[in-house]
């Protein structure tokens, strides 16, 4: 049910993904954060008595957003960063979510600024919840914290940024990303371009909502030399008519297909991106 409403509250801003990512923090952005909100306040009715019931001896926590019940339990717990890591913020980083370069300062703070201008309604009221939960509120534009115990970033440490302030390799621990094993897969015949370069197309599961997007990037790749294997998620009745050089499925083994391409476009996803 979860599952479900994340994949329709993606569907229903796909408009808005057009957008820069400046002028998405008016509309997906706000929504988003005033979801995350929801769902901490919806996780904190129950959670206490499922840790009770439970009794783990350590928690880890793939959010980003604090649940209060995970700190207030007695017992270690650890963040995974599964995303991006300047979900940790540094003042020297891009902002999360800003796609501003390492180096654009000035765009930084602007987007800061903005997103923090946009955000406050909703900021004020996590941290009426929190108060309300016997937690500090956090700084403005701030939802969780990093763990005092340990942090996993699923993420390659040769592509970290160069922050101010050092993440503290003793509680920070790079994971170099995750590779999935998959049975071998097969690369069928084309009618069309057998011989060309193979290019494999994703944009993950919540990407492939953009239907109209991955349509045009067909029909672009229906006009070339290569051969294209493209991951159309839940949406493969869409797509009426392929082009002869063009294979759409709902679903590719991913690390036993990029071996054996000679391309790959993809939306930046960690799976995609280390795979």
């Amino acid at each position: 049910q979860m599952a479900k409403f994340w994949e329709d509250f993606i569907n229903g801003h796909i408009p808005n993904f057009r957008k820069s990512p400046y002028d998405q923090v008016d509309n997906y952005v706000k929504d988003c954060w005033t979801a995350i909100v929801d769902s901490a306040k919806w996780a904190q009715k129950d959670l206490p008595r499922v840790l009770s019931a439970i009794k783990p001896d350590v928690i880890c926590v793939d959010n980003v957003i604090l649940f209060p019940a995970i700190k207030q339990f007695g017992k270690p717990w650890v963040r995974v960063i599964s995303c991006s890591e300047n979900e940790i913020d540094d003042e020297d980083i891009p902002p999360h979510l800003s796609g501003c370069g390492e180096n654009d300062h000035a765009g930084h703070q602007r987007y800061r600024d903005h997103f923090n201008a946009v955000i406050k309604p909703i900021h004020d009221d996590f941290n009426a919840f929190l108060a309300a939960n016997n937690e500090a509120p956090y700084p403005i534009g701030q939802f969780f914290e990093a763990s005092p115990y340990l942090n996993l970033l699923l993420y390659p440490e040769a592509a970290k940024f160069k922050r101010r302030h050092p993440l503290d390799p003793a509680k920070f621990q790079y994971l170099e990303g995750c590779v999935r094993q998959e049975k071998p897969y097969t690369v069928p015949t084309f009618a069309k371009n057998n011989d060309g370069p193979l290019l494999y197309v994703s944009f993950g599961s919540l990407g492939a909502g953009d239907v109209d997007l991955l349509k045009r990037i067909i029909a672009t790749l229906g006009k070339t030399r290569y051969r294209a294997l493209v991951n159309v998620g839940g949406y493969k009745d869409q797509y009426t008519y392929v082009p002869a050089n063009v294979i759409v499925e709902s679903w590719f083994p991913q690390p036993s297909v990029i071996p054996q391409v000679d391309a790959v476009i993809h939306h930046g996803g960690n799976n995609s991106f280390t795979e």
